[in-house]
Formats: structure tokens, C-alpha cells, sequence
């Protein structure tokens, strides 16, 4: 005898979708028990890191360019006002220790003066020396030398050849050109006051020069008509314990210029290179991140509109970063829509199908009650017609349950469950007589207490599927035995299995499978036909499954290899 599933009370099977309501089941998602791999996805992953060195890099670069050049600008102002003053100082003492004084007969001092030609020599030399130009007033301000009007006629002018300019490459050249343009472009900018011009010889314009002749040294920066730079220092000229003058000290910012131009110059190269290192990496990034969402995106489009049976979408799992999990996610996801489309169908034809007869059944009973006269054949027609529409409704009440099953197991929020407790409270209902013949259920567990995550209705659901359907195969007197134990793979991954043993003629080898078919229906002949709609063990293995376990069959041995009993065996993961 070929062993089969029982009916189902509450439970029923895979969903039946059709029209609009098919498209709805398209929209449903994995069951809450199905354990997830846990991606570690956040700002410091291999992408994010890759995005934000990307985003940093120039902008830090270029930041702190900016605030080189500024320093490096004031740095150089500073340094060369220092060495104007150091200069100058010493300019300042040796023109004091140069001064004449005018001593009357009885030895007194009556005045000093530098307006002498011997001062006049000292300054050229050392303004020749510091290569810094130079001009000394007197006590009343007046102008009494300047260093660059102090080499007399008629000396002959030595002239040599300069080196040439040191030659800059095509690329230093290039950008110093496209520096220069856009200097040109841009206004003059006045960050210091107006100098008033290099032939301007009079002590009033320079207040730095009053200061000297009130004994301070100060400095002074400002600014050419055409933005050049102009440093001034005025240092005291003492002697003989007084002030004789002012020194004042002048120097072409045309270095610092340059220096600071050369600067910018040497930035505007990096800033260029910075930029196209920029792009690239920007094009490197739209590669590996705009070119594969893109590709997905098309291929998700070609899913939704149907475009083709299947539609294969973009693999790039090697990546090894969010968009290979995402590629991995998509993928599985296809395929679970393809999966669920093809159940859907197969559900939609099975049950077709197995309307399909007693629908026939019945249209056929009730054309032959119109022309049968015997009262006889008229009841056994009767009895027929009111079987058929009995098993009509116990199909269309399963199929509608099994409809439905698929959504309630994706609303169901998983709890712990004891799964000893369980097992009692359900073989429980079999010690009360609900097994309908002389057949008794057992349990054996290796501990108290067993842990699993799920639904307890729905794993209940399936113990008293299989109960009831060993105590259906179970000959009279014998026993259905119910085994829970915790086991561990080889992997460290923890399970909880539960087995349901009965002593019945067994499973037929090639029907191990088929019997977890929707519809699949072979039951012993004491049983009437048709009081089972086949769904029993298609829904307990549909609930295991979203349960993320296993549900399958065996047959039990004895040592002689002959059939003793059929083994249904239940793998949960804890």
C-alpha cells in the first residue's frame, strides 16, 4: 500500500493566484524566519572609503596650497623687513661714527653735520654692499644724500655680460603664461597705501622719517600704482649722543613678487594635475559604480515589462563591495520572482485540474438524475452529486486557506519556541482519542527544553500533519513514536530535528518526493475517496522551508532490508 499525506484542517498549501491577484503575490517578500546574511555595509566600507578619498583629496590639496601661499607671502614680507632694519642699523651707526663736528678754540663742540662728501662715500659703499637703496635727511628732514645719484662723472662704466636667464620648460612656461594672463584680467588689489613714487625726495611723505628723527625705528609697507610691492625701513642716525638724521632704507618687492608668483605658478600645476587625477578617478568611480546600477536598472526594466522569459541579470559578485552585493541581491531576488511566477502557474493548472473532476463528476450525475426514473439509481445519483459537492468545498476551502498561507507567513513575526512543549501539547490531542483508532503516540526528546525561532501555530500545524498522517498508514495496535534532538554540522550551525516514525507498510522508493506534491493523493482503502484534498504535506513542507529548515521522507529498515515504517524527518535551525 502506497502512502500519502492527510488533509489538512487549517492548513493548506502554496498560494493559488490569478489576474489581479497574482500580480499582488509578485509584490511578496521572504518569510521573517528565514535566517539573513548580515552585510556589514557603512561609512567606512571599501566604497565609502573609496568616495570619500576621492572627495578629500583635492580639496585638502588645494586647502592647503592656499594657506602656503599666504604664508609664504608674509613670511617673505617679514623676512626682508628684518634684514632691512639689521641693514640699516649698520648703515646707521658706521654714517654716525662718520659725522664731522666743528669745535671752537676752547676745545667745545658747537655742531655735528653729516652733509659732508665723506658721508656721502660711506653711504654709497654701503648701499653698494647691502644692495639696498638709500636715503639720509638730516635733522630739518631735508634730503642730504642718495645712494643711487652718488657715482661721480667722468668714471668709466664697467660693463659685463649677464648669464642668461635660466630656462624654464615648455610646461612651467605654459602655465606661467596662462598665469599672467589671468593676473592681467583681475584688478589691482590695495592691501597697503600708495607709494609715492622713487622720485619723490622730500621727508614728508615718508612718515617712517619723522619717526627716526624722534629716535624709533619703523617700517613701512606700500604699494606702486601697478601693485608692485614697496618696503621701507627709516632707522635713527645717532652721534656724539644725538640724533643727526634719518636713514631711510628702500627695497623693490619685485622679488617677493616673483617669489610668491613663482608659488602660485608651482600651485596652478599641482591644481591642474590635481583636476585631471580628479577627473579620472571621477571617471573611474561612474565606471565601477553609474556603469553596474545602470546595467542593473535596464536589466530590472526588461524584468518588469517582461521582456523575455527570463531576463539574466548583471553579475558582478566578484567585486567583493557593495555594488557585487547588490548585483548578488538583485540576482537572487530574479530568480526567487521567476521561481514564484512558475509555482504560481503550476498551482494555477494543478488546481484547474483537480476542479476539473469533480466539476465533471457532477455534470455528469446531474444530466443522468434528469433521465433516470428509478428510485433506486436516483439516490445512488444523489449520493454521488452531494460526495462531489462535498469535495468541491473541502478543495475550494483548502486552495483559498493555501491562498493565503504565503502572506500570513510573511506578517508573521517569529518568537521562541519550546519545542518539547510543543510536541506535548500536540500528541496530547492524540492520547485524548482524536486519532480514531487503537494507535498510540509516543515521545522520546534528549532534553527539557528544546529553542527554536518561529511560529508555534504553524510548526504545530505540521507535527499534527504528520501525526495524522502516520496514525492513517498505522495498523491497528501499533504505535507512532515522535523523536526530538539537537544536532550540529560539521560548520558549527546548530539544528534542532524532530522525527515522526510509524510502523506502517512505508513509502514506495520512487515516491519519496512525489508524495510532498500539491494534489498528490494515494490513501489506504479503508478511507472513502475524495475526503482528502492532497495538500497536507505540500503546506508542512512549505512552512519548514519558511522556516528556513528542511522537511523530508525515508523509509525505516530492518536488518533483514525489509520496510518497517516510514520515517518523516523535520531539520529547524536554531
Amino acid at each position: 500500500m502506497s502512502r500519502t499525506e492527510t488533509e489538512a484542517p487549517t492548513l493548506v498549501a502554496e498560494p493559488a493566484v490569478t489576474g489581479r491577484d497574482m500580480k499582488d503575490k509578485r509584490k511578496k517578500h521572504l518569510s521573517p524566519f528565514q535566517k539573513k546574511t548580515q552585510r556589514k555595509w557603512g561609512p567606512f566600507s571599501s566604497l565609502g572609503r573609496r568616495i570619500m578619498a576621492i572627495n578629500l583629496f583635492s580639496v585638502m590639496f588645494l586647502a592647503g596650497g592656499v594657506l602656503y601661499l599666504d604664508q609664504f607671502r608674509t613670511g617673505l614680507i617679514e623676512a626682508r623687513l628684518q634684514a632691512l632694519t639689521t641693514n640699516g642699523r649698520m648703515i646707521a651707526g658706521a654714517l654716525g661714527e662718520a659725522a664731522l663736528r666743528d669745535v671752537s678754540l676752547n676745545d667745545s663742540i658747537r655742531r655735528v653735520t653729516l652733509d659732508t662728501r665723506n658721508i656721502r662715500r660711506v653711504l654709497r659703499r654701503l648701499a653698494v654692499v647691502t644692495n639696498t637703496p638709500a636715503r639720509l635727511f638730516d635733522q630739518d628732514g631735508t634730503l642730504i644724500a642718495d645712494s643711487r645719484f652718488l657715482i661721480s662723472a667722468g668714471r668709466d662704466i664697467v660693463s659685463e655680460p649677464l648669464p642668461p636667464p635660466n630656462e624654464e620648460s615648455n610646461v612651467r612656461e605654459f602655465f606661467g603664461d596662462l598665469y599672467d594672463f589671468a593676473a592681467d584680467l583681475m584688478p589691482v588689489s590695495r592691501d597697503y597705501p600708495l607709494y609715492p613714487g622713487d622720485n619723490s625726495l622730500s621727508a614728508d611723505e615718508f612718515e617712517e622719517v619723522s619717526w627716526a628723527l624722534n629716535g624709533e625705528t619703523g617700517t613701512v609697507i606700500r604699494q606702486t600704482k601697478d601693485g608692485r610691492l614697496m618696503l621701507t625701513a627709516s632707522i635713527p642716525v645717532q652721534g656724539f649722543k644725538q640724533i643727526l638724521g634719518s636713514l631711510l632704507l628702500m627695497e623693490d618687492g619685485e622679488a617677493i613678487d616673483e617669489a610668491v608668483r613663482s608659488a602660485q605658478i608651482t600651485t596652478l600645476i599641482v591644481f591642474s594635475i590635481t583636476v585631471v587625477i580628479n577627473l579620472l578617478l571621477s571617471l573611474y568611480l561612474a565606471r565601477t559604480i553609474a556603469s553596474p546600477v545602470h546595467e542593473m536598472a535596464e536589466a530590472a526594466d526588461k524584468v518588469r515589462l517582461g521582456l523575455g522569459r527570463r531576463v539574466d541579470m548583471p553579475d558582478f559578485s566578484a567585486r567583493q563591495d557593495e555594488i557585487g552585493d547588490l548585483s548578488t541581491s538583485f540576482r537572487q531576488m530574479t530568480a526567487a520572482l521567476y521561481d514564484r511566477m512558475d509555482a504560481v502557474e503550476a498551482f494555477a493548472a494543478d488546481v484547474a485540474h483537480e476542479l476539473k473532476n469533480p466539476l465533471t463528476s457532477l455534470g455528469t450525475a446531474v444530466d443522468t438524475f434528469e433521465r433516470v426514473k428509478e428510485e433506486k439509481t436516483r439516490k445512488q445519483l444523489v449520493s454521488v452529486i452531494s460526495s462531489d459537492v462535498k469535495r468541491l468545498d473541502r478543495l475550494i476551502t483548502d486552495i483559498s486557506a493555501a491562498s493565503r498561507l504565503d502572506a500570513e507567513l510573511s506578517r508573521t513575526e517569529s518568537e521562541p519556541v519550546d519545542v518539547v512543549e510543543l510536541i506535548d501539547s500536540v500528541v496530547d490531542m492524540y492520547v485524548a482519542g482524536r486519532g480514531g483508532k487503537n494507535v498510540s503516540v509516543e515521545v522520546e526528546t534528549l532534553s527539557d527544553s528544546i529553542q527554536v525561532e518561529g511560529a508555534p501555530g504553524r510548526l504545530g500545524q505540521v507535527l499534527r500533519n504528520l501525526i495524522d498522517n502516520a496514525v492513517s498508514f498505522s495498523p491497528e495496535g501499533s504505535k507512532v513514536l515522535v523523536r526530538a534532538m539537537e544536532d550540529q554540522n560539521g560548520d558549527g550551525q546548530g539544528w534542532v530535528q524532530i522525527e515522526v516514525e510509524d510502523q506502517g507498510p512505508g513509502i514506495p522508493v520512487n515516491k519519496l518526493e512525489d508524495i510532498f506534491n500539491r494534489f498528490y493523493t494515494e490513501r489506504p482503502r479503508s478511507e472513502g475517496f475524495g475526503r482528502h484534498s492532497g495538500l497536507g504535506l505540500s503546506i508542512s513542507r512549505l512552512i519548514v522551508d519558511a522556516h528556513g529548515g528542511m522537511l523530508f521522507a525515508k523509509n525505516r529498515m530492518s536488518p533483514d532490508g525489509t520496510i518497517i515504517g516510514a520515517r518523516f524527518t523535520i531539520r529547524l535551525p536554531k
